[in-house]
Order: C-alpha cells, then structure tokens, then sequence
C-alpha cells in the first residue's frame, strides 16, 4: 500500500489554503469599500448651492425629515451588513481552522494505520516462522 507522506500534503495544502485565504480576504475588502462608497454620499451633508432658489420652510423640514429618515434607515442596514460581514468573516476563521484539525486528524490516523499494518506483518512473520520450527520439529 502506497501512502503520501503528510508532511507534503499539509505543505501544498496550506499553499492553496493561503491563496485562497488572500483571494477570499481581497474580494471581502473590495464589497467593504463598495458598499461604503456606495452609501458614503447619504452620510455627507447636502452642499447648499448658491443658484438654487429658496425652498419655503414647509418643504424644507419635509426634505430634512425625508433625508434624516433615509440616513437611518441606511445606516441601520449599514450596520446591519457590516454585523453580517463581521459574522461570516468569524465562520470563515472557524471553519479554516477546522479544516486545519480534519486534516490533522486525518495525518494522525494515516500514520496510526501504517504503524498498525507494520506491527500486523511482524506478528504474521513470526507465528510463519514459528509454524515452520514446529513443523520441523514433527517431522524429525
């Protein structure tokens, strides 16, 4: 029976989990900056622009109230959406490093099973060598 040896196994795969890891870390920080470009524009104050003619005070306090509620309901799902980033990012870490014990298990039970196959073919080597001194012993 042909076994890999666990040491070049954990060597390619902790490369590939690596590459992996960076890959997956790059793609996280791009959504991260996406999305707070993306809403960065809420949280600004409205520059006031000298052009535009005087709003009455009516629809001013229904655009302020409009846009006081749009800013809390973009930052509750804001925050939301970086709770659920922090949270997937915590699984990710757990599930890497349990995927690190699996593999380690795996190396421990491989070399366990040679060792057990070394000791099976000793025994058997030695009650065939014995069988043999007591045939030859009978027939003597």
């Amino acid at each position: 029976m042909n076994a890999i040896r666990p040491e070049k196994i954990e060597a390619a795969e902790t490369e590939t989990v690596d590459s992996n890891l960076a890959a997956v870390t790059e793609v996280e920080a791009g959504i991260r900056d996406f999305v707070r470009n993306d809403i960065a524009y809420l949280r600004r104050p409205a520059a006031s622009t000298s052009d535009a003619p005087p709003l009455d005070p009516s629809a001013e306090a229904t655009v302020n109230n409009v846009n006081s509620l749009i800013q809390r309901v973009a930052g509750t799902s804001l925050a939301e959406i970086e709770n659920l980033i922090s949270e997937l990012e915590s699984l990710r870490d757990l599930l890497h490093a349990e995927g690190q014990r699996v593999q380690r298990e795996i190396s421990g039970y491989a070399q366990l099973s040679q060792a057990a196959m070394k000791s099976t073919r000793m025994i058997a080597d030695n009650v065939s060598q014995w069988k043999r001194a007591a045939d030859g012993l009978r027939n003597s």
